[in-house]
């Protein structure tokens, strides 16, 4: 079991990109008996909420149907077990569903027969610990259908463990991978110039540096920020520079 063990984490920590960090762990935790996964990760939460659902990382087994509206209607956001995570680390079991239903307000209450409709009514969620406040990453695992609570409780006590250290290894795997995004990805030009200014260069420099007029370089800026969906160019360096599209050697 040890070297069975050693294997997986090897494999998972070798893996060269999400999808396959995904696969990896899916594979395992299905073994396990966990075959409906949810995970989230944002690198851009804010005060009030986990931000933009665009900038988020959402990775799961679960049906196309279920997630069209769970997820595309941003029915997660009231989701009791994701309000529990945003503001918990650690592992929780759904027993927390039934103890603590008096609590619940009528959204979460749709969210939670919504998931019955599903035949999700049992499971565990882990709730990671990032280094940023800016960061949330969570995991919900549902295990077969027609598990009751106190067998899936059963199931975690003999397989927990376990498959909290995968999750954990994936999760830190993950958050040093760059995000699939739909949004357009930084031209050349676009990163350079980020670059430049990340590295404190005024526009003038960079006209310099790059050979370019500040008006040239001011274009560049404009059209980067576009194409990450931000304000400023203060934004646009930050969420780049965690989205791996600058300072890489290559992309």
């Amino acid at each position: 079991a040890r070297l069975y063990m050693i294997k997986e984490l090897t494999r998972i920590v070798e893996t060269k990109t999400v999808e396959d960090t995904w696969a990896a762990l899916s594979q395992e935790l299905s073994r396990l008996g966990f075959d409906r996964l949810f995970y989230g990760y944002t690198r851009f939460r804010t005060k009030n909420g986990l931000g933009s659902k665009d900038d988020m990382l959402v990775l799961t087994t679960h049906t196309d149907k279920y997630i069209q509206d769970f997820f595309d209607r941003e029915m997660y956001l009231n989701a009791p077990m994701t309000k529990w995570a945003a503001e918990n680390d650690g592992i929780m079991s759904w027993s927390y569903l039934k103890n603590n239903a008096h609590t619940f307000t009528p959204a979460e209450m749709d969210v939670i027969e919504y998931n019955k409709l599903h035949g999700i009514t049992s499971g565990y969620t882990i709730s990671f610990s990032d280094r940023s406040k800016r960061q949330k990453g969570a995991l919900a695992l549902t295990p077969r259908e027609r598990m009751s609570q106190a067998e899936v409780d059963m199931l975690w006590d003999e397989t927990g463990a376990e498959i909290n250290l995968l999750a954990q290894v994936a999760h830190l795997k993950i958050s040093t991978l760059p995000f699939p995004s739909d949004r357009r990805r930084l031209s050349k030009r676009q990163r350079e110039v980020l670059e430049w200014v990340g590295d404190g260069k005024t526009m003038q420099d960079i006209a310099t540096i790059m050979g370019l007029t500040v008006a040239t370089v001011e274009k560049h800026l404009r059209k980067a920020r576009e194409a990450l969906g931000v304000d400023t160019t203060a934004q646009a360096v930050m969420k780049a520079s965690v989205q791996k599209q600058i300072f890489v050697t290559d992309i």
